[in-house]
């Protein structure tokens, strides 16, 4: 039965390589948005755009928080 259901579904390979493959990104693209280092980083360099005059201090508070929220666990995890 092993190879009659494989024969049937090689048509769908490829689909199912393309949805594997999102799936692999998405879950890199989740991982480096909650990386510490890169999350210090970009709070350096908003720290250092307010000190520069390029951003005012209500757009640099929104920015840290929104850095900050994005590294907390979504809701029900």
């Amino acid at each position: 039965m092993g190879l009659f259901t494989s024969i049937l579904e090689l048509p769908l390979a490829p689909v199912k390589g393309v949805i594997r493959l999102g799936e692999l990104l998405r879950d890199e693209a989740e991982r480096k948005m909650r990386d510490p280092t890169v999350a210090r980083r970009e709070l350096e360099q908003i720290e250092e755009a307010q000190a520069a005059g390029e951003l005012t201090e209500e757009e640099a508070s929104e920015a840290m928080n929104a850095v900050l929220q994005r590294m907390m666990p979504p809701e029900g995890e």
